[in-house]
C-alpha cells in the first residue's frame, strides 16, 4: 500500500513537472507541397555563424603586441569582412566540462561576415562621420597594432568597443530594423510561399527565425532561469546538463548556446529582478507560433498586425536591455573616476583603476552607439548620449579625443575636468532612465547628483560639445 502511495505521488510530481515545462522554439513543416526530408521549419544558422564571428573577433582583438601587425589584421578581417571557407571557430570552443559540437564557421553557415550586415547610417557618436562598418573597420585596424587591445593614450579598449558596438550595429540593427520591421510587410516573403526554392520553411517563418537567431537565446530558454542563461554563456560546467537540451553530450551552437544580447538581458534580470529576457523570449515564441498556426497560408491583416505587436514588444524590450547596460556602465565609469581621484590623492598606483576606467568606458560607449544603430528615432537623446560620453573618456590633463585625422590618428583637445565628467555620467544615467523607462538601473549613482553639482558650484550643463 505504501509503495502504491509513493508511486502515485511520484506520478503526480512528474505530471506537475510536465505541466510546468514551458514551450521550446521548435516548429514543424507547414510549407505546402514540401517534398524534402526535413522535419523542422526553423533555420537561423547564418545568425549563429555571425555570433561565432563576433566572439572570435573579440578573442583576436586582445592579441596585438603594440606594433604594426599585418598578420593579426588579416586574421581580424578574415572574421569581420571575409567569407572564406575553412575558418575555425575561435570562440566558443570546447573546454573541460563543456563540449561544443561545432568547430568551424561553415558548420553553422557558409559565406557569412559581419561587415555587410552592419548599420548603413552615419555614426555621429564616433569621430570621422563614418558608417557602422567603417567605424568597426577603423577600430579593428587600431586594435591590430595596439598592445592587448588597450590604448592608454586615447583611452580606448578596442576589445570592448568592437564587441559591444558590433552587437548593436549588426545583431540588434538587423533584427529590429530589418526582419522585425520592413520584412513583416504583407508582400515581403509571404507565408504562403517558400522563402526560396528548395527550403523547408515559408517566407514569414524564416524572417522571424532570423530575428530570433540574432537575439542569441537557446531554443529551451523559457525553461531556464536568467542566471542559468548567464552561466551557459560563460560555459560553466555546472550548467552543462541544463544547456544540453537534447542530451547528446555536446552543446549545439545553433540551438543550445546563449550569445550577445540574450546574455545581457538575462544578466540584467538576474541582478535586477526584471523580466526582459522572459518577455522577449515569450514574444518570439508567440509570434512564431502565430505563423505556425497559419499552416502555410498567407497571413491575414489581423494576424500580421498581431505579429507586428509581438515584434514591437521584442524591439522595445531589446532596446531597454541595451539602455540598461549603458546605464550600468555609466555608473561604473563614475566609480572608476572616484577610484582614480583617490589613488592620485594618496599617491597610489593609478594603473589598475585607469585600466578599469577605460574598459568600462569602452562598454558604455559601445552600448550608447548601439542604441543609435537600429534606425529607431532617438532625437534629442542621441545628442545627449554623444555629448555626455564624448569621443573618448576624459584623460589626464583634462583632454579628450575631439576628431580623427585623414591618416586615422586621433586628435585630442582641451575638455572638461574629471569631476565634471563624473557629473556627465550621472546626467547620462538620469537621461537613460527617463527616456527608456528603465527598471533595473544597476550601479545607480544618481543619488549623489545634487552634492556633486553643489561641489562644482554650478547648476548648468557640463556636456561636451
Amino acid at each position: 500500500m505504501k509503495n502504491k502511495w509513493v508511486s502515485s505521488l511520484l506520478m503526480l510530481s512528474m505530471a506537475g513537472a510536465a505541466q510546468a515545462a514551458k514551450p521550446t522554439y521548435e516548429f514543424g513543416i507547414t510549407l505546402k507541397d514540401y517534398q524534402g526530408d526535413k522535419t523542422s521549419s526553423v533555420s537561423y544558422g547564418g545568425q549563429i555563424a555571425r555570433h561565432a564571428l563576433h566572439n572570435s573577433i573579440k578573442v583576436l582583438s586582445k592579441q596585438g603586441n603594440g606594433k604594426e601587425n599585418q598578420a593579426l589584421l588579416d586574421n581580424l578581417n578574415l572574421y569581420f569582412s571575409g567569407t572564406a571557407a575553412g575558418r575555425d571557430i575561435i570562440d566558443p570552443v570546447t573546454k573541460k566540462g563543456f563540449a561544443i559540437k561545432q568547430s568551424k564557421i561553415d558548420e553553422l553557415s557558409s559565406g557569412k561576415d559581419l561587415a555587410t550586415s552592419a548599420y548603413k547610417g552615419v555614426v555621429t557618436g564616433w569621430p570621422g562621420n563614418m558608417t557602422a562598418a567603417e567605424v568597426l573597420n577603423s577600430m579593428i585596424v587600431q586594435a591590430a597594432k595596439t598592445k592587448g587591445g588597450f590604448d592608454p593614450v586615447n583611452g580606448y579598449d578596442y576589445i570592448q568597443l568592437i564587441s559591444k558596438f558590433s552587437m548593436g550595429a549588426v545583431f540588434y540593427n538587423k533584427a529590429v530594423n530589418h526582419y522585425l520591421d520592413e520584412k513583416l510587410g504583407a508582400d515581403v516573403h509571404p507565408n504562403d510561399q517558400a522563402y526560396k526554392d528548395g527550403v523547408a520553411y515559408t517566407g514569414k517563418e524564416h524572417v522571424w527565425d532570423e530575428a530570433f537567431g540574432y537575439f542569441g537565446a537557446p531554443i529551451h530558454a523559457l525553461n531556464l532561469t536568467p542566471q542559468e542563461v548567464v552561466d551557459i554563456t560563460k560555459m560553466k560546467p555546472e550548467v552543462f546538463a541544463k544547456a544540453d537540451y537534447n542530451k547528446d553530450g555536446v552543446i549545439d551552437l545553433k540551438s543550445e548556446m546563449a550569445f550577445a544580447h540574450a546574455y545581457y538581458a538575462a544578466s540584467v534580470d538576474a541582478s535586477g529582478g526584471t523580466q526582459y529576457f522572459q518577455t522577449i523570449m515569450q514574444a518570439f515564441y508567440d509570434g512564431r507560433k502565430l505563423i505556425q498556426d497559419a499552416q502555410g497560408e498567407k497571413l491575414s491583416t489581423a494576424e500580421r498586425q498581431k505579429l507586428q505587436a509581438y515584434a514591437k514588444v521584442i524591439a522595445d524590450n531589446w532596446q531597454k536591455v541595451i539602455a540598461e547596460a549603458a546605464f550600468k556602465y555609466a555608473g561604473s565609469v563614475y566609480k572608476d573616476i572616484e577610484a582614480l581621484q583617490q589613488a592620485e590623492k594618496s599617491n597610489g598606483d593609478i594603473a589598475k583603476p585607469y585600466r578599469n576606467y577605460v574598459k568600462h568606458w569602452g562598454e558604455l560607449k559601445g552600448f550608447t552607439l548601439s542604441l543609435q544603430a537600429a534606425g529607431r528615432e532617438l532625437g534629442e537623446t542621441q545628442v545627449q548620449l554623444n555629448r555626455l560620453t564624448g569621443f573618448s573618456p576624459v584623460l589626464f590633463g583634462d583632454s579628450q579625443v575631439v576628431a580623427v585625422g585623414a591618416d586615422g590618428a586621433f586628435i585630442q583637445g582641451k575638455s572638461i575636468s574629471m569631476n565634471e565628467y563624473k557629473l556627465n555620467m550621472l546626467k547620462l544615467q538620469v537621461h537613460l532612465a527617463e527616456k527608456f523607462a528603465l527598471k533595473a538601473k544597476l550601479s545607480d549613482r544618481t543619488a549623489g547628483i545634487s552634492d556633486l553639482m553643489e561641489n562644482l558650484n554650478t547648476g548648468v550643463s557640463a556636456e561636451n560639445d
